[in-house]
């Protein structure tokens, strides 16, 4: 918690006190459902809240956007980013119903009215949303055609190591004439050396 504070020190009471609560509700659920690895629980504030806020600190969303996370899981970067934008609508995507039932619980018990859960694989929501958001959950070209038609303005992807080829197979397969690519290393924002390989893609429209 003390470095969500760090990096955020304008959060409001209630939003400090519902990133206080996201590691006690995610460890309760990961005794029950493997949402989160084992090995990583440990690191819950810094591998999986603080990358997630790594998105609010390359954007700013304003009130009444919307934004899709594709593939949330458990609700990640979703639901720490719902708790560091109130006024912005969420809406979480997962295909494996035992980890949207997490993401929609967790939502529920910090009284996030701006979060929506959806059981549902992302083509089949047939609905348009400013942004896409993703963590790690395909390579760029498997996700575009997922959600080429559901975005307004910019898919946002949290993503790791290299991805020079990854980019390249990406703009070879969709040949993307009106999109702008834009490469932000989180450590550009936060020093520990867990994102020293981690970075945000922008796909801009």
């Amino acid at each position: 918690m003390e470095n969500i504070l760090r990096y955020f020190p304008d959060l409001t009471p209630l939003q400090r006190d519902r990133f206080a609560a996201l590691e006690h509700l995610y460890v309760e659920w990961n005794s029950k459902i493997n949402v989160i690895s084992r090995k990583d629980i440990g690191s819950f504030m810094t591998h999986h809240v603080l990358h997630s806020l790594a998105i609010g600190k390359a954007m700013s969303f304003a009130p009444d956007e919307s934004l899709l996370d594709l593939g949330t899981g458990g609700g990640f970067p979703g639901i720490p980013l719902a708790i560091l934008f109130p006024e912005t609508k969420f809406t979480l995507c997962d295909s494996i119903g035992k980890k949207i039932r997490v993401a929609e619980s967790v939502s529920q018990s910090l009284g996030l009215e701006n979060v929506i859960c959806l059981n549902s694989r992302a083509e089949n929501i047939g609905e348009s949303f400013d942004y896409v958001v993703s963590r790690a959950v395909a390579p760029l070209r498997e996700l575009y055609p997922w959600v080429k038609d559901s975005y307004r303005k910019a898919i946002i992807s949290l993503k790791g190591g290299d991805l020079q080829e990854e980019i390249r197979e990406f703009q070879r397969g969709w040949r993307v004439k009106n999109e702008r690519i834009t490469i932000i290393d989180i450590t550009s924002f936060f020093e520990e050396e867990y994102f020293t390989e981690k970075k945000i893609i922008i796909i801009s429209r």
